[in-house]
């Protein structure tokens, strides 16, 4: 089996499956959603049926024009079918990982070689990058795997010479999903990889050949309607311009130049974003520069070039150098690099093909034991550092919670990772087992990794990479767990739920992010205290928008009301201010985040307060 990689499809789909089993089939189901884009987008989804409305989403009953419907059409039918659960929520976008992995491995197995195509798909399941950015609901591996199907269909085209109506058709078809995925980027994306591939390699007219006309009606048929539809559902009224303006000029044109507003995203600095990129392909982005140093920037003028893996490469290269650099221009999130990964994963598992098939002392072996000594060297060195912290802090005494160990950096907060930064000595002591795990992880799987490429056995070593990653990405999950506390607020909504009454209300101290998993478990629309701002800011001035906006006076006079008030806040300082509004109790906190009520407690038999 070692050495016929990919070459059976069944085994090879079966591996590829179970390793994606390993890896993200335990985040299906916990831990629960954290707040901010996570539970507001499974909301949005859960309100798709509870309105009936396919075309304008709504969060906490505010329209939301923002995103593109797929991801939340997605959401919508897992509950429909499964209910209100984590693991209906979050099943498309975990099916749509293991559909990208077979896709990868489908298109290296059609383009370079089966090998190329199963390690391809190897290397993307047990990369640090697809786990992380599938934590939360947002669709950018998705848009990978739209992007792939594009160029898919390119390719088969272009290898041709003449394009056949289904290469042409299924390219428009999968451009539309994107866009109906992603927004405009699902055309920008694939016609620019497409067209600076054909300008290196010389061949633009056979952008001529791609059967333009008929391929934009059925990129139309299944793109437009549902712009269409939403314009109309959505026309300028109040003090908006409507779904057109937002959703295309502010979300899309002036998002990207860094003017969009309101402007509640962070970004990372240039060189930071793409250092990252070895982060988010760990451990596999010790063999990038031998994958790339593969890639000719010009095709030679010969018979038989549109079948070669020099082409191929090319096209990968184009793939994933755009995406860098589009996103090198405007405002930077971590995770807009994930569209570029399935591309460079295919690079990856070329080289590592070869890799496999060399002598070992070839210069493709020798450049494979380097990459495994460096490797060595970084998981040594993780090892000691998680070990050691693993030795020095011992469990806190009984009753601590990890929000009282942590140091506070809410400006870091817009950024995916920005929690870590929040982490300090003492805390931790909480995160003993993932340490220990990581340790062991690091230390067995680089020695093993550089002991087998030492001795020749490249796939081999592979695997104990393999192993190494599905160790780490358990203690990850192990250790978001133990977080999650500080990132969702189910433990709270839970609390309320075995107390709410209809008519009573629960109240946002801020922004709906910040308690956006209330509402989703509880499954009743929260009033916003001084949160007008953000996700909710244009939704809110339609005329039909709801009045669940309150400013300090109208929660004072609702606190002093006959109605149960619940006040979920992200401090304990709130505590000073409500007592000048009434009576205050506090009513339950979890993570360093409290529920107040303006009422006692309905203390029912066998439970106690």
């Amino acid at each position: 089996m070692l050495n016929s990689m990919g070459q059976r499809v069944l085994p090879a789909l079966a591996i590829l499956t179970l390793l994606w089993l390993a890896v993200f089939g335990p985040g299906l189901f916990h831990p629960a959603l954290f707040d901010d884009a996570d539970a507001a987008h499974a909301e949005a989804g859960r309100e798709i049926l509870v309105r009936h409305d396919w075309v304008t989403l709504h969060e906490n009953g505010i329209r939301y024009l923002e995103k593109a419907p797929l991801p939340y059409w997605g959401i919508a039918l897992g509950i429909k079918v499964f209910g209100v659960t984590e693991w209906a929520v979050r099943l498309w976008l975990h099916l749509g990982i293991l559909l990208l992995a077979i896709f990868v491995y489908q298109f290296g197995r059609r383009f370079l070689t089966p090998e190329a195509g199963f390690w391809a798909g190897v290397a993307l399941l047990s990369s640090c990058g697809p786990y992380e950015f599938t934590r939360i609901l947002i669709p950018d591996m998705i848009v990978g795997l739209w992007i792939g199907v594009s160029l898919y269909f390119f390719l088969d085209g272009w290898r041709s010479g003449k394009p056949s109506l289904l290469s042409c058709w299924g390219l428009a078809a999968a451009v539309a999903l994107n866009v109906l995925t992603k927004g405009l980027i699902g055309i920008v994306f694939p016609g620019a990889i497409i067209f600076v591939f054909l300008v290196m390699a010389g061949d633009l007219r056979h952008l001529f050949k791609m059967r333009l006309f008929s391929s934009s009606i059925v990129f139309l048929v299944i793109a437009a309607p549902w712009h269409v539809l939403a314009a109309i559902a959505n026309p300028p009224a109040g003090e908006t311009r409507g779904f057109l303006w937002f959703y295309f000029v502010n979300e899309q044109f002036l998002r990207y130049l860094g003017k969009r507003y309101p402007a509640d995203y962070g970004t990372v600095s240039f060189w930071l974003f793409h250092g990252l990129l070895l982060l988010w392909l760990l451990p596999w982005s010790v063999f990038l520069p031998q994958a790339l140093a593969k890639i000719r920037l010009r095709l030679a003028r010969a018979e038989g070039v549109r079948r070669s893996p020099e082409a191929v490469l090319l096209l990968l290269f184009c793939w994933a150098g755009f995406i860098l650099l589009f996103f090198s221009f405007s405002t930077r999130q971590e995770y807009y690099l994930a569209p570029a990964l399935p591309a460079l994963a295919l690079l990856l598992g070329h080289w590592l093909s070869l890799e496999s098939r060399a002598q070992i002392g070839s210069s493709i072996a020798r450049a494979g034991r380097i990459s495994s000594v460096v490797l060595m060297v970084v998981g040594v060195l993780i090892a000691g550092i998680t070990g050691a912290l693993a030795i020095m802090f011992h469990t806190p005494a009984k009753g601590v919670e990890l929000s009282d160990l942590l140091n506070k950096n809410p400006d870091a907060y817009v950024l995916s990772l920005g929690h870590i930064l929040d982490l300090t000595g003492k805390a931790m002591s909480l995160f003993r087992g993932p340490l220990i795990g990581t340790c062991v992880a690091f230390l067995f799987g680089t020695v093993l990794n550089w002991y087998f490429r030492r001795g020749g056995k490249a796939r081999v070593a592979n695997w104990a990479l393999v192993a190494m990653m599905v160790l780490f990405i358990e203690c990850a999950h192990v250790a978001l767990s133990v977080f999650y506390p500080l990132l969702g607020s189910q433990p709270l909504a839970a609390a309320i739920l075995r107390e709410y009454q209809p008519g009573e209300v629960i109240v946002s101290d801020g922004e709906y992010s910040l308690t956006s998993s209330v509402n989703f478990y509880t499954g009743v629309q929260e009033s916003i205290l001084n949160g007008r701002i953000n996700g909710l800011w244009y939704g809110s001035l339609f005329p039909d928008a709801p009045a669940i906006f309150l400013d300090d006076a109208q929660f004072a006079t609702l606190w002093a009301s006959a109605k149960r008030v619940y006040l979920v806040s992200p401090s304990d300082e709130r505590r000073a201010y409500l007592a000048k509004l009434g009576p205050v109790f506090e009513f339950a906190h979890a993570g360093g985040k409290f529920v107040f009520t303006n009422r006692p407690g309905r203390m029912r038999e066998g439970e106690k307060w």
